[in-house]
């Protein structure tokens, strides 16, 4: 059994089930210590991609997958960790039952800044929304600044 802590856009169940078809929840929860960042500008047509960095006053919502070995590997193509995009690392992940699990993340190999686009933004914000984040948490999502593609 592989566990990953899902952010950005794969909160959004529906993602995974396209990106991970045969890896069920485990349940939401948080990384503690974590803070949800932009990285990348320059890899991305649509600006800057989601990524984590360690900052003891935030916490990011994630969802935990059991991911089978044939799903850790297309998630890896997926997120790009074949090409340098993403790496992974292990996080302990809080559960809503008070559980506390090790599983993986992705983290973006390329230093923190720039903006995400609108349309990546709105994407983030509605995954959290599905995944049952806290309305206070994706209204923060939905409030970060963001660029409209085309504008420099």
């Amino acid at each position: 059994m592989t566990w990953y802590a899902a952010y950005g856009s794969n909160l959004d169940p529906r993602f995974m089930a396209e990106r991970a078809p045969y890896s069920p929840a485990r349940g939401a929860g948080w990384l503690r210590g974590w803070r949800l960042t932009f990285a990348g500008e320059d890899r991305s047509v649509e600006g800057a991609l989601a990524t984590l960095v360690e900052d003891p006053a935030h916490d990011v919502y994630v969802m935990v997958y059991d991911l089978t070995d044939l799903d850790s590997r297309a998630l890896d193509t997926w997120e790009g960790a074949d090409l340098s995009l993403y790496r992974r690392i292990h996080v302990r992940v809080e559960l809503a039952d008070g559980e506390i699990v090790t599983a993986f993340a992705y983290v973006m190999e390329d230093y923190e800044g720039g903006l995400p686009s609108e349309r990546y933004l709105a994407m983030i914000a509605d995954a959290a929304d599905y995944a049952g984040a806290p309305g206070w948490y994706v209204e923060q999502l939905r409030a970060r600044p963001s660029r409209r593609l085309g504008a420099t």
